[in-house]
């Protein structure tokens, strides 16, 4: 960005367990700026998680995650002078999210996204430790294969989060406090 103003939304993207959550609470705390996590709200606004919606079918969450997002622009962001979003790994899937970011909000600000770049290694370790956790891979690696299709999911993904972001950052090996300092840093030049 060309000035130090705070953008009215940024958005961070990048895949699953790239830190987006975690760099997002601690970057609208430095900031003193809101923040919702774009899965929870998904939940909160359809009673169903993320992992069942999808279940129901990709379009259903889809669906969902996109309404979630245009609820973020035209409700929350007016409300309030900054707001960091956490998104989902897939939006870079969702065409009707992708088109709601590539227009201006209601004060006339663009959204600002930025991408966190992991590994797959990294972040299949990390999918994979949490499946542990639950049982469960997400059901967007639903193979024969998991990690192969994790792997073929992630180049794609990268490759269309870094020519559709603002601004690409390596999360790999730092803290989310770091995370947060760096993206405050790069996206609005105050710190």
């Amino acid at each position: 960005m060309k000035d130090s103003t705070i953008p009215g939304i940024l958005i961070l993207t990048g895949p699953k367990h790239s830190g987006k959550t975690s760099a997002g609470r601690g970057l609208a705390n430095l900031l003193g700026a809101g923040f919702t996590d774009l899965d929870d709200l998904i939940e909160r606004q359809t009673g169903k998680s993320p992992r069942t919606l999808y279940k129901e079918g990709p379009d259903v969450f889809r669906l969902a995650e996109t309404r979630a997002l245009a609820s973020i622009l035209q409700e929350i962001v007016p409300a309030v002078d900054t707001m960091i979003v956490a998104a989902g790994g897939g939006l870079i899937d969702n065409p009707g999210a992708l088109e709601l970011l590539r227009r201006p909000g209601p004060s006339g600000v663009m959204p600002v996204t930025v991408y966190l770049e992991v590994t797959a290694d990294t972040a299949w370790e990390r999918i994979s430790g949490a499946a542990k956790a639950t049982g469960e891979l997400p059901p967007f690696l639903d193979a024969e294969n998991p990690r192969e299709t994790h792997a073929a999911l992630h180049a794609r993904r990268g490759a269309a989060y870094r020519e559709f972001a603002s601004f690409t950052i390596t999360a790999e090996g730092k803290t989310p406090d770091d995370i947060g300092r760096e993206i405050a840093a790069l996206v609005i030049g105050i710190i």
